[in-house]
């Protein structure tokens, strides 16, 4: 008999840890004005859910949503996770120009951004955009203009949107595209929020990594003067010690 979501969160509530979930709960600034204030948890850790994810793979694509508004993180996560597994098996190599896959990829992708405030926090984002919007960035498409796509994400007034459009830039500097990364660092270099600088620079770092350290370092020499201290920090992370040195006291 298929899983049903209900058996899903039945199963996962039953899996309740007080003492991890208070630790959870002060790791992931739950408390009144954080950035994750209201966010409830079970206390499972990563993975307990992945675990929960395998067995429930064949879980309508329709009924995911139901997790995905749950008001418990891990089941939030869950639905993620699934949304992640459906994506990457129609991203197989010899799907990549299916009729087929190609829809099931963007049905993907669709319900992902249509539920995106929902990914209330960096870990809910951080497990599911690269693999999700960043692998779709690479892949054909009927959904339209990608770019536009993402601007949206990162032109939104919602903190976790925003960070997509970030993070998802892993996957593409991955495959030795730095442009995407190039692109939203510059739109994000002003972002108010810490979270946004770490995305910022840690996205910059990769960057360098996959494709360019001199192409890292020529956006370093424009904009290292207006760059947060923290995403400086997090994009030189990897370089030796007296390059650090030179970037941080310019």
């Amino acid at each position: 008999m298929s899983v049903t979501a209900r058996d899903i969160i039945t199963y996962m509530e039953s899996q309740r840890d007080d003492k991890q979930r208070q630790e959870l709960m002060r790791f992931f600034k739950t408390g009144k004005g954080d950035y994750g204030e209201g966010d409830e948890f079970l206390g499972l850790k990563v993975p307990q859910t992945r675990e929960v994810v395998k067995h429930a793979t064949d879980l309508p694509l329709d009924d995911i949503p139901i997790l995905l508004t749950n008001r418990y993180h891990e089941i939030r996560l869950c639905g993620l996770l699934l949304l992640v597994w459906r994506f990457e098996k129609l991203s197989a190599k010899r799907l990549t120009h299916d009729e087929d896959a190609i829809n099931g990829r963007d049905e993907v992708v669709t319900m992902y951004l249509e539920h995106a405030e929902y990914a209330n926090n960096w870990d809910l984002v951080d497990l599911s955009a690269p693999k999700i919007l960043g692998r779709w960035l690479m892949l054909p498409t009927c959904l339209g203009d990608k770019t536009a796509i993402v601007d949206s994400l990162a032109n939104s007034d919602n903190l976790w949107r925003q960070r997509m459009s970030m993070v998802c830039t892993w996957m593409t500097s991955r495959q030795g595209d730095p442009s995407w990364c190039l692109r939203y660092a510059e739109m994000h270099l002003h972002h108010p929020h810490d979270l946004m600088h770490k995305a910022v620079g840690w996205m910059l770092r990769e960057m360098g990594k996959q494709v360019s350290m001199d192409l890292l370092r020529e956006f370093l020499e424009q904009h290292v003067h207006e760059m947060p201290r923290t995403a400086l920090r997090y994009a030189i992370e990897k370089m030796p010690a007296d390059e650090r040195d030179y970037w941080m006291t310019r």
